[in-house]
């Protein structure tokens, strides 16, 4: 954990984590699939090797990627 990106990115697997343990014990089905879990989290590990590689521009793209794709599909507000 040396730069902005391990933090930011690590944070944001927490929150996937919490958002998908606590759907997985929802009543009701579930309204999303674990394969759109596995999109951002590779998405994650993207702006996290981007970011440490220097590639600053590319890396907050991407990052907004991840974010608008939390939003649109995953839904968690």
């Amino acid at each position: 954990m040396q730069t902005i990106y391990d933090w930011l990115t690590v944070g944001i697997f927490c929150g996937l984590i919490t958002l998908y343990l606590h759907r997985s014990v929802d009543v009701e089905e579930p309204r999303d699939a674990l394969w759109q879990y596995m999109v951002v989290s590779v998405g994650c590990a993207g702006v996290n090797w981007l970011g440490n590689a220097g590639h600053h521009l590319p890396a907050l793209l991407a990052l907004a990627v991840v974010l608008v794709f939390i939003k649109l599909v995953l839904a968690p507000f």
